[in-house]
């Protein structure tokens, strides 16, 4: 039995998207059409930001199109950043042209193509006077999607690849004049700040699940108030979780650390929580949240921006569960291995003389020095331990002076030396590193000495 999911009429060829674990064939069906605006063209641009865009580079680009009467359009979230008065950091374009026509004219004019893998996605990225890039896509609608991927087809219809988007406010067009063009109320939902699917919400989460966290992530941006979400879109959101487990670590990623660096953190994080994300993502089924909350609201309160990957590994109780969060999501190095410190020292809490405790672990890191700095100011902060934090930032360890090889003129058998150059240490440490090498080797014979005699009591 055919299942219908697409709501347009504006093709005349079948498409499919997935069903669970399969392909399913999607009929058109012209009484499910969403609403639309009968005009789309809701406003004309004149601003210092508009115009801002315009580099010479982006002119000729303009010009180019204009002479064979092809359309070009900034599309997407540039649209949405302008309307709210920012400055968008990276221009998307659409265009009418087929990526075959964009070839054509370019090379025609000779402009210099770049090879990318986009093009296959209807994507071409052109360089103009070797300055600056532009990528530019056909205008597309998905023949097929599995949840994860679609396959294209290219078309002339602004309207339907307006459809095919994820949400309303990402879904305008802004021509080089300055029109706004509108079709699905998108305009309308960035003043109302509300974060709206283009069309059926279950639909466009099935064609792709990440866009579940990208619902959050631009409620995150967008939104007024930390908990003001449309209960059948959220009931969408929980229908389709399971489709997360699909998706790969790396991209769950992407978009999770951008909610855990925007708006209402620990709303939205309780939200995704709520809606049954924690298995597909990584997370224990019992995450700690009164820790989390407690972080979440600590940093809030005075203003304190910490990694995204600390607010996760709030959640966790011991390092198998960093594990099973890092064979998910792929972290980094770093986020693995902060993780891990995090867990690992959270219940430490030194009664006497806390700054030494964390100079310690310093004089004893083994790696880079930066990133275990890094690791326990990113602990102290959550524990709320501000003055220490800022104090062990400032701190300068000089370089430990004794080596393994000034060692060996002073010690009989080299597998002692690892274990002798951690006792000198402690001895730097509590002498507050003003003891120079020689001094330090002085302690050598009555460390020997002392091992010695561990060893025999342990013979007898």
């Amino acid at each position: 039995m055919l299942k219908v999911f697409r709501y347009v009429n504006f093709s005349t060829s079948n498409q499919f998207i997935r069903g669970q674990n399969t392909w399913h064939k999607v009929i058109m069906k012209d009484e499910l059409i969403p609403p639309s605006r009968p005009d789309p063209v809701i406003k004309k641009l004149d601003n210092p930001i508009f115009h801002s865009l315009f580099t010479p580079e982006l002119n000729i680009l303009a010009e180019l199109f204009k002479k064979r009467n092809y359309e070009l359009r900034i599309a997407g979230g540039a649209v949405r950043d302008i309307l709210m008065g920012i400055k968008p950091a990276d221009l998307d374009f659409a265009t009418d042209a087929t990526p075959q026509e964009m070839k054509r004219m370019f090379e025609e004019e000779s402009v210099r193509v770049l090879n990318t893998n986009g093009e296959k996605h209807g994507t071409i990225t052109s360089r103009i006077n070797d300055k600056e890039n532009f990528e530019i896509t056909t205008l597309r609608i998905d023949k097929e999607t599995n949840g994860r991927h679609a396959q294209v087809e290219f078309t002339k219809n602004w309207k339907l690849d307006a459809l095919r988007r994820d949400l309303t406010i990402n879904s305008m067009f802004l021509d080089l004049e300055g029109k706004i063009y509108d079709y699905f109320f998108g305009y309308d939902d960035l003043q109302r700040r509300k974060i709206v699917f283009v069309g059926n919400a279950s639909q466009r989460i099935k064609e792709d699940y990440v866009r579940i966290l990208r619902y959050f992530r631009f409620y995150g941006r967008i939104a007024e108030q930390p908990d003001l979400h449309d209960e059948e879109t959220i009931t969408a959101i929980k229908e389709n979780i399971h489709g997360l487990q699909d998706i790969s670590g790396e991209r769950i990623w992407n978009e999770w650390s951008k909610i855990l660096t925007g708006n209402y953190v620990k709303e939205l994080t309780l939200k995704m929580l709520e809606c049954g994300i924690a298995r597909y993502v990584g997370l224990p089924e019992d995450p700690n949240i009164k820790n989390f909350e407690d972080v979440c609201e600590a940093s809030k309160k005075n203003n304190i921006v910490l990694r995204p990957i600390t607010f996760l590994a709030m959640m966790l109780r011991n390092q198998n569960e960093v594990i099973q969060l890092h064979n998910r999501l792929k972290l980094s190095a770093f986020e693995r291995d902060l993780a891990f410190f995090l867990v690992r020292f959270w219940e430490e809490n030194p009664s006497v003389d806390a700054l030494k405790f964390y100079k310690k672990i310093l004089v004893h890191w083994k790696g880079n020095i930066r990133n275990g700095r890094s690791y326990i100011c990113e602990l102290l902060l959550c524990k709320q331990q501000y003055n220490l934090a800022k104090e062990l930032e400032n701190t300068v360890i000089p370089r430990f002076p004794v080596s393994g090889d000034k060692l060996k003129e002073h010690v009989k058998t080299a597998r002692t030396i690892g274990i002798i150059i951690k006792e000198l240490k402690n001895i730097w440490l509590d002498k507050n590193f003003k003891m120079t090498a020689e001094e330090l080797l002085q302690e050598v014979p009555r460390i020997v000495s002392e091992l010695e005699d561990k060893c025999c009591y342990k013979k007898n």
